[in-house]
């Protein structure tokens, strides 16, 4: 008896929205609100599962020349894109949680799930800026701890109930009632980081796991982490593996995009992408290089149309 068949399905992070030197093209620089907008349509046109967006406070002056201080709002950012797109859902990659109360983050959260139809995926992450923390008052050594019962915390303010209650040790609440709620009775949380750490967190408490860049050869052992975690603790629920290809270029270039960018036919991209499923990974975050909005828009679309059919019922 024959494997069932799989789908990959795939996601992309935002241009623009975060342009650290690591990743960010030089024409984003110049970019604004109408070039997120004609991405994230050209993703939600090329059936795209989902489009995303970061989430960083503010950058000390120490890292800014590698981070830059480029980083939209995700709430802002993904609330904006709903309103412009149709059927993508919309994944906060990740959101610092540990930053704010989580009433707080219930209460932005729900309020876009609301707006969006219920195409909301909350990602969250421990946060690795010192100098945020500081600033907002949380204390930076704990934010581990601070985000396991954070996502806790939330699992109860977005949930279907009115007036939410969690009792934990850093925060308690009850008797507050937040509406709207949101539009899906359980909005999908996944945990990001590839330390132990995270992974044991998206083991335990997510339904995802959002690796940070782990190359191939990693993710199996990984993977097996997770489901070894899960099935110790007794978790029978499904778990949305991720994993973030290389930077991608459908065709032939004509301009060097790196010696680590998988270029080519769609046929020899989607075979080289199919690997991940054959790992076990369930969505791939992709990324195109570009040298325009334009270019980036039509990789998009190429992709959708010639790739994209060939990761279905692999």
């Amino acid at each position: 008896m024959g494997r069932a068949a799989v789908s990959l399905a795939y996601g992309i992070q935002l241009p623009v929205q975060s342009q650290s030197t690591i990743y960010a093209e030089p024409w984003e620089a110049a970019a604004g609100p109408g070039d997120l907008v004609e991405v994230a349509r050209a993703a939600d046109r090329a059936g795209f599962a989902y489009v995303a967006s970061c989430d960083h406070v503010a950058i000390p002056r120490r890292l800014a020349a590698a981070m830059g201080t480029v980083w939209y709002d995700p709430v802002a950012t993904l609330a904006f894109l709903a309103g412009v797109t149709e059927r993508v859902r919309l994944l906060s990659h990740v959101a610092v949680v540990g930053l704010r109360h989580p009433l707080l983050t219930a209460k932005q959260y729900a309020t876009l799930d609301h707006l969006s139809g219920g195409r909301l995926i909350l990602g969250v992450g421990a946060g690795h800026v010192r100098e945020e923390f500081e600033a907002l008052g949380v204390g930076f050594e704990r934010r581990g701890a601070v985000l396991d019962e954070s996502v806790d915390a939330l699992r109860a303010a977005l949930g279907p109930g009115e007036f939410p209650e969690h009792h934990g040790k850093l925060y308690d609440f009850e008797g507050l009632g937040q509406r709207p709620r949101p539009a899906q009775e359980r909005v999908p949380v996944w945990v990001g980081g590839s330390s132990p750490a995270a992974v044991r967190r998206a083991a335990l408490k997510g339904d995802g796991w959002l690796p940070q860049g782990d190359p191939r050869d990693r993710l199996p052992a990984q993977i097996a982490t997770l489901k070894r975690l899960r099935a110790e603790a007794g978790i029978e629920e499904p778990l949305t593996v991720g994993a973030i290809a290389e930077p991608l270029y459908v065709g032939e270039p004509g301009w060097d995009v790196g010696r680590r960018t998988l270029a080519g036919s769609p046929g020899e991209l989607a075979e080289s992408l199919r690997a991940y499923a054959a790992m076990g990974v369930d969505q791939i975050q992709v990324r195109f290089r570009s040298r325009s909005r334009t270019e980036l828009t039509d990789q998009i679309a190429a992709f959708g149309e010639q790739v994209g059919p060939q990761l279905l019922n692999i």
